[in-house]
């Protein structure tokens, strides 16, 4: 008779059992809720490939920052969406831009209570919607993004910002970022670096959040889904360059990625649950299809298995309120 083949059960005979037995745990202060603030709204719009999810006006978007920094949540990314764009995205950065006066409003409601993140990209204020600006052949033209991704990072860190998303994937952009921010005296902010990032055919629900004017594809600066090693590769150059956090996106698709990372990074490792995992959850369950709580719990649960330290979520609140309520 063999005992030992039967150990392994014997930990999963009740809820206490396995809740005492659980190699990982979620915890609200390793989610972040990524936030959509929109010019010129009077009223929260929802997002319809994102159900429950809204572009913010400044008032429902402090709310929202509010209830996050109540619950316990790691942090807010913020991402703006101007009413006016142009090829070179300058309304990135304009002091009273929506995205940087959405900075300065959230720190005004939460202090130092809960990080505050930005996304330094051009995608959102662009007419073409590419992440830099273009050359006259249509390419991007890496230097003169990193320019302006510089300037962007300082107006952000100025409007309080304690931590800069940098999601472009420009070479060098980490780099340029940190110089601006040490040459503009702040040496506190950290850097969050989008290292991984791939060409996803999931990102379509967060371009209509952003109300996106991108034709075509990034395929030519964000990775391909074939590639693995690459993404080591990518994450040692941000690192080199000074990140104090690397991220891979998106999380689902990539989980090998996501613990490929965890296993050789010296600093914080984020996955980004992006839009269309939320919106197939979402769309899973509202026919019924799936356990929605069970399914949303496990999806995170898994990102954290793979290794992530922390994870963007749109169901961030939701999750720290059922843990808040276990």
């Amino acid at each position: 008779m063999s005992f030992p083949q039967h150990r392994p059960r014997r930990l999963r005979t009740t809820p206490a059992m396995r809740r005492l037995t659980a190699e990982h745990r979620l915890n609200a202060a390793e989610l972040i809720l990524p936030a959509f603030i929109r010019e010129g709204l009077t009223e929260p719009n929802p997002i319809a490939s994102m159900p429950g999810v809204v572009q913010h006006t400044s008032d429902t978007l402090r709310r929202a920052a509010a209830e996050a920094a109540e619950l316990g949540l790691g942090g807010i990314m913020l991402f703006g969406i101007p009413e006016t764009r142009d090829a070179r995205g300058t309304a990135s950065l304009d002091p009273d831009g929506v995205l940087n006066k959405a900075i300065r409003d959230v720190r005004a409601e939460v202090g130092d209570t809960l990080v505050i993140m930005s996304d330094v990209c051009l995608d959102e204020f662009t007419d073409h919607g590419h992440c830099g600006v273009l050359d006259d052949n249509g390419y991007v033209d890496n230097d003169a993004t990193l320019e302006i991704y510089g300037q962007m990072a300082v107006a952000q860190a100025n409007a309080g910002a304690h931590v800069l998303g940098p999601s472009g994937m420009m070479d060098g952009q980490i780099g340029v970022i940190r110089r601006a921010l040490e040459d503009a005296g702040h040496k506190n902010t950290a850097v969050l670096a989008y290292a991984a990032k791939y060409a996803s055919a999931f990102y379509g629900p967060f371009r209509e959040a952003v109300d996106s004017q991108l034709k075509g594809d990034r395929r030519t600066y964000q990775m391909d889904a074939a590639n693995r090693r690459e993404a080591i590769a990518e994450v040692e150059l941000d690192l080199e360059e000074g990140a104090d956090m690397v991220m891979v996106k998106p999380a689902m698709s990539y989980l090998d990625i996501v613990a490929d990372v965890a296993a050789m990074s010296p600093v914080p490792v984020a996955a980004y649950q992006i839009s269309g995992e939320y919106a197939m959850i979402e769309a899973a369950a509202a026919n019924g299809w799936i356990d929605r709580k069970a399914a949303i719990v496990e999806s995170v649960m898994g990102i954290r298995r793979a290794g992530a330290d922390m994870v963007l979520s749109y169901w961030a609140t939701e999750i720290a309120n059922w843990l808040k309520e276990s």
